[in-house]
């Protein structure tokens, strides 16, 4: 990570820095340890997708203690218990996915913080609040440092972008890809005009409402053009793509080595 100047991650995402992370799907703190340990700027623990649970979330998210990095969740549905069991774990931040109108993503942005701001479930004896050493007294503290990141996946959600960018709450409006051009009707086309444009409504919608927006990338070659189009919170594939290339790259090299 660079050197923030004592900028809280939300803060850091709000001046729209260009932050770079990782998915984590293998559900394994080793292998969320070391991706805590080689440079990025955000990890997230993909509960959607991923091979992990609410069971190894704590162990998960205890293996990216001793960095700094920001620590998120994406949870496999919007449900508030789902959503409370994740920030209780001690996660900075939820990603949120299949957000389609302006009002899921007002319900859900307020699962996301205590009252008054929100409907959060008040619990101090959990690893989020030191296990009791965060008084009731500084639960703003907390609400104002939660990230919350809005996936915008689905021809819906590009349809209801400008709405959806002025909830209060919601930091980043995250492009998913893959369910994106599926849903536009242009597969993996990520160059289409048709995806180029629903690219364009989410990055205008959110720089007039004074969101970031994200994106997953399949590799760091790709950088360079997300942050031209306007994308500063990046995730570049997961800890298990980046395993099961390098697996294969080693298998493959060894027995290109082979003597004749």
């Amino acid at each position: 990570m660079t050197d923030t100047g004592g900028a809280s991650f939300r803060q850091r995402i709000a001046a729209r820095e260009v932050l770079l992370g990782i998915f984590l799907q293998l559900g394994s703190p080793v292998a969320t340890e070391i991706a805590a340990q080689a440079g990025f700027d955000w990890l997230l623990v993909d509960l959607e997708h991923g091979s992990g649970s609410e069971a190894t979330l704590h162990s998960e998210l205890q293996a990216m203690n001793g960095s700094s990095v920001g620590a998120l969740v994406r949870v496999d549905s919007g449900e508030r218990l789902r959503i409370g069991h994740a920030l209780d774990a001690g996660a900075h931040g939820i990603m949120l996915p299949r957000i389609t109108t302006a009002e899921h993503a007002g319900q859900v942005a307020r699962y996301l913080r205590y009252p008054p701001q929100g409907d959060r479930g008040v619990a101090l004896g959990t690893r989020a609040a030191g296990f009791g050493r965060v008084t009731i007294g500084e639960l703003s503290r907390i609400n104002d440092a939660v990230v919350g990141i809005a996936q915008i996946e689905t021809r819906e959600s590009v349809d209801a972008v400008e709405a959806i960018a002025a909830v209060e709450g919601l930091d980043v409006l995250f492009i998913g890809p893959s369910d994106l051009s599926v849903a536009l009707g242009v597969p993996g086309q990520l160059d289409h005009p048709t995806f180029r444009q629903a690219l364009d409504r989410v990055v205008a919608a959110a720089n007039r409402h004074g969101k970031a927006v994200g994106t997953l990338l399949r590799t760091a070659t790709e950088v360079e053009q997300a942050v031209r189009q306007g994308i500063t919170f990046l995730g570049i594939s997961s800890e298990a793509n980046a395993l099961a290339h390098g697996v294969r790259a080693v298998a493959r090299d060894a027995r290109a080595a082979l003597p004749n």
